[in-house]
């Protein structure tokens, strides 16, 4: 499966493999508010995110991650990164960000259900896993808008030493017969 060439479009999103390309419109929008709810925590220099994009074409090219910039399909305006973790797993983990100006239009909910797409035509798996903070609620619409149910909780301290307290749901993959 060739994960660095992949394009997945959607009704208004294209998503496309991370590349160099974005690292400054990410350093730029992975902010200190962006990442409140998420593990990681903003680059302190543009050297954190060329590397956290060098790394993700590394796993992409051995299989094991997708990592996707999120793109407005007519503008090629960037509006955030998405993907899906462990992908060769019965259980592949989805996440997502969008910079602050891209939030309230519903391209997180798009984007991972054309990524939960991709997943149920490419992967082998039994169900994705979202987790999100508890109190974060426009993300955990996004799971449950796809069936998800959550069937874990725990809490895990961020990489900006926050508290998060995790919901994971388990979004199933469509019936075969469907």
């Amino acid at each position: 499966m060739e994960l660095l060439t992949l394009e997945i479009p959607t009704n208004r999103l294209l998503l496309q493999p991370i590349t160099m390309k974005y690292k400054a419109e990410i350093f730029r929008e992975f902010t200190e508010e962006i990442t409140t709810y998420l593990y990681a925590r903003p680059a302190q220099v543009i050297s954190e995110t060329e590397l956290f994009i060098s790394q993700s074409l590394l796993e992409m090219q051995k299989g094991d991650k997708l990592t996707v910039v999120i793109l407005k399909k007519d503008s090629q305006e960037f509006l955030g990164c998405s993907g899906i973790r462990h992908i060769n797993s019965k259980h592949p983990e989805c996440g997502i960000w969008l910079k602050k100006s891209a939030h309230g239009n519903g391209y997180g909910l798009e984007a991972i259900t054309g990524l939960k797409e991709w997943a149920e035509e490419n992967l082998d798996y039994e169900y994705l896993i979202y987790p999100v903070d508890r109190v974060n609620l426009p993300s955990r619409r996004i799971p449950e808008k796809l069936g998800g149910q959550v069937f874990r909780e725990f809490e895990h301290i961020n990489m900006s030493g926050r508290l998060l307290n995790i919901v994971e749901y388990k979004i199933p993959k469509k019936c075969q017969e469907s």
